[in-house]
């Protein structure tokens, strides 16, 4: 809101006086009310305050830049309970934008703002501007970098360019400053910081010839925009109202039909967040999921709250652990057997014994992995697990592969002939025809894959080669998938230049043709964040049990998903 007489800049310029009713209630006590003030004092509210500075109260700013003689105003101190030096960064509003355009005859306007605010990512971040009483006004009105732009234009700016994060950061930031940031310190949140950079955007506004050869207006393009996916039609959510299965991380596995084993991630326990050492067990009864309690057998092996490994159920009575971390730094994990009782049901009065046991070391370079896959493929008639990509504490993208012998526990030399496929980790890996299908992940220049490619097994050995998709599917990672007759099911996963978020693409095998569905979600009182989550396929139902999921976003705190979400598939399995 514009009002009051104009301010003196110190240069001598004129600014009208921005005044929102928030902001008068006084700088730093905005950060005390509420639910946020009572844990201001915490470790983690004080934590959110230094990283959100900029964005306390635009009061505190401006009597900031006031203190500093930028402008001349003797009353905004008392405005204030305490004089903080603050970012000078106010709220912008339409009224600025057109008073500096008429102003100006030439001039830059660079603004760096929030936008997407209704997808699951952007709704978190609306609530945690909202318990700082610093609440996005704007976003309803300009969500995307389209409006922003059409937002300048009509106000008098000549030239207005919009990029999201994502594209500023591999676009402006040189490869080598880009590989030092990474190296100075073990990094594993990849998808929060693509969620957070595809919410934020830098918009570059001029007038005036005499700035056409600034650097950012030439490096930036007119306009920036993903290809929306086509969309197909929509798949129903509803929530399975399960209680300890807040985490993600994990992995889940069908042990046997209507049966499902999860294990590890980070997650809630007893009310705090933390790495998850207990295994949680679903079974299924007629139409609804029953929890049966487990009890660990270790005999002197510990399961060690992993993150990021996986779990493959290579009989009706054991399951193979590989790989995995307890921190970036520590990912000496191994092998582990999961062995439990041949049969399971819902009926069974006692609790489910699951044992631990250390079979003989393999390979060490197999196992110390987290973010790869395994999968069970065929070779002259002998089980082999694949285990496929990841990444190291030393390596940050792995491009390797192992094949273990599961009976004789050993990795073997098979031929493999083709084109090497790039490395890449957080992919996804269904078995299908004796071999494995890779699809997607995240490559060696921190960018997501698009390919779907096929371990075909020859007489050999196996061989490399791609699917092509029609139209390509939209490059992602930290997806799962399924094979279903026929047909590659990707759920899910983080990609960067669209607005919407993934829900689950259909892709025939036979003719690479794809359909991307999107998840109605309007029965959920959460957002639905699907990546670093688990899902299981019921073939016989057609359905999709999808459990867990979220991340630790950054100053937005932890999300987890509340409960386990069923889609149903039978309609988009039967339309293609």
């Amino acid at each position: 809101m514009v009002s009051g007489r104009p301010l003196r800049t110190a240069g001598g310029f004129s600014l009208p006086r921005l005044v929102s009713g928030p902001a008068l209630e006084g700088g730093r006590r905005l950060l005390g009310s509420g639910r946020m003030g009572r844990r201001g004092r915490g470790r983690s509210a004080a934590r959110d305050e230094a990283i959100q500075g900029t964005n306390d109260s635009s009061i505190v700013s401006k009597s900031s830049t006031a203190a500093l003689g930028y402008i001349h105003d003797g009353f905004l101190q008392y405005f204030v309970t305490k004089r903080c030096r603050r970012a000078p960064l106010i709220h912008w509003s339409d009224a600025l934008i057109q008073w500096a355009a008429q102003h100006f005859p030439c001039a830059q306007f660079v603004v760096y703002e929030q936008m997407h605010p209704e997808d699951p990512f952007g709704r978190i971040m609306q609530q945690h501007f909202s318990r700082l009483n610093s609440v996005l006004h704007t976003l309803a009105q300009y969500p995307d970098c389209e409006a922003q732009r059409r937002r300048f234009l009509q106000r008098g700016w000549a030239k207005c360019s919009v990029i999201d994060m994502n594209e500023f950061y591999a676009g402006f930031i040189p490869e080598d400053e880009r590989r030092r940031v990474q190296a100075l310190e073990p990094f594993d949140e990849y998808e929060e910081w693509h969620l957070k950079c595809s919410h934020y955007f830098i918009l570059a506004a001029s007038k005036g010839e005499e700035l056409a050869w600034s650097p950012l207006f030439s490096k930036m393009p007119a306009f920036s925009a993903g290809d929306p996916p086509r969309v197909a039609g929509s798949i129903s959510a509803s929530v399975c109202t399960i209680a300890g299965l807040r985490r993600y991380g994990h992995h889940s596995v069908l042990i046997r039909p209507h049966v499902v084993l999860t294990t590890g991630g980070f997650g809630e326990q007893d009310g705090r967040h933390c790495r998850l050492r207990d295994f949680h067990v679903l079974i299924r009864h007629e139409d609804n999921w029953r929890v049966r309690s487990v009890r660990m057998e270790k005999s002197g092996n510990t399961w060690g709250g992993r993150l990021f490994h996986t779990v493959t159920c290579v009989s009706g009575s054991q399951a193979l652990a590989v790989g995995g971390r307890t921190s970036p730094m520590n990912a000496d994990l191994g092998i582990l057997w999961l062995r439990f009782p041949e049969s399971m049901t819902a009926s069974d009065p006692d609790c489910v014994v699951v044992e631990l046991v250390s079979p003989q070391p393999a390979e060490d370079l197999a196992s110390s992995r987290w973010r790869h896959t395994t999968t069970e493929v065929m070779c002259q008639g002998q089980k082999y697990l694949f285990i496929y990509g990841g990444r190291s504490a030393v390596q940050p993208v792995l491009g390797d592969w192992y094949f273990l012998h599961l009976e004789e526990f050993s990795c073997r030399r098979i031929p493999v002939g083709g084109p090497v496929p790039e490395g890449r980790h957080s992919h996804s890996a269904c078995s299908w025809d004796g071999g494995a299908l890779i699809a997607g992940g995240l490559g060696a220049a921190g960018q997501p894959l698009n390919s779907v490619l096929f371990l075909r097994p020859t007489g050999s050995g196996f061989q490399w080669q791609g699917v092509e998709t029609h139209p390509p599917f939209i490059p992602r990672y930290s997806h799962t998938a399924h094979v279903h007759d026929g047909k590659l099911l990707l759920v899910g996963g983080v990609w960067l230049h669209s607005e919407s978020v993934p829900g689950v693409t259909v892709i025939d095998l036979m003719t690479g043709f794809s359909l991307d569905y999107q998840i109605d979600t309007v029965s959920l009182k959460w957002p639905l964040m699907l990546h670093n989550h688990s899902s299981i396929f019921l073939p016989d139902k057609s359905e999709l049990l999808l459990i867990g999921g979220g991340g630790n976003c950054f100053s937005f705190g932890t999300h987890l998903n509340l409960h386990p979400v069923c889609l149903g598939l039978s309609n988009i399995l039967t339309s293609q």
